[in-house]
């Protein structure tokens, strides 16, 4: 089994977020980051959120410093 993660550092933002999220399973990491996105940043819980969601987990785990944009 191959740890998933999603980094907000990825994505610019007006509150320059640096949470990045791992978890062991996509159906944790996935409840993870919408509880995030609709806690933080506001967002809606929808379908369409959690498919984009999903499209931008990566296998492992977040590097250390902050992805490049």
């Amino acid at each position: 089994m191959s740890r998933k993660y999603i980094d907000c550092r990825e994505f610019p933002s007006e509150m320059n977020c640096t949470v990045a999220l791992s978890a062991d399973n996509a159906d944790e990491l996935l409840d993870a980051a919408v509880q995030h996105a609709v806690a933080v940043h506001k967002h809606a819980d929808s379908p369409e959120l959690r498919a984009q969601l999903k499209t931008l987990f990566h296998e492992g785990t977040p590097p250390v410093d902050a992805p490049r944009a």
